[in-house]
């Protein structure tokens, strides 16, 4: 991961620093039992236990150093820098589907913060990127692998 800025909202600060106190406080202590018990069954050329609680290891201390990273490397998004006229990361925005007439309501947010299952998406992803910088009522065309989608921007809340 680059030292490229990391956009976040104040929730999205929230959860990554919440994670990362997790991990070290938490996450570290039970692998490290995991790893002294699986040493306790004896060998451990060929002690499964022991292989999968040293991944796990690995895995978090490789999440660590993202999330460390991500962190040093974040700029917040105020609710003060949120523009009702213009979406910008943090507005939660109503598009609809002209083909269709279906509206959707995302909430645009940085790369680390995306989250597609809960209509959280990123500033650069196919949708954030057409919608970013637009005001409402705009028309906006979307590139996606089915062709091209085109939105309407109908609201832009908070």
């Amino acid at each position: 991961m680059s030292d490229k800025e990391v956009l976040l909202t104040q929730d999205g600060l929230k959860r990554l620093e919440d994670e990362l106190e997790n991990l070290k406080s938490v996450k570290r202590r039970e692998v490290a039992e995991r790893i002294k018990v699986a040493i306790g069954y004896g060998d451990i050329s060929e002690n499964s236990e022991y292989e999968d609680a040293k991944n796990e290891q690995a895995f978090i201390e490789g999440r660590i150093i993202t999330l460390e990273k991500m962190l040093r490397n974040a700029r917040i998004i105020n609710n003060e820098e949120i523009d009702l006229e213009t979406v910008s990361i943090g507005s939660t925005v109503v598009v609809e589907d002209l083909e269709y007439g279906d509206t959707m309501e995302y909430t645009i947010v940085g790369t680390a913060e995306s989250d597609p299952l809960n209509n959280k998406i990123s500033n650069e992803s196919p949708v954030g990127k057409a919608i970013i910088g637009k005001k409402k009522g705009t028309t906006v065309e979307v590139n996606v692998p089915a062709g091209i989608i085109q939105y309407k921007i109908v609201d832009i809340k908070m």
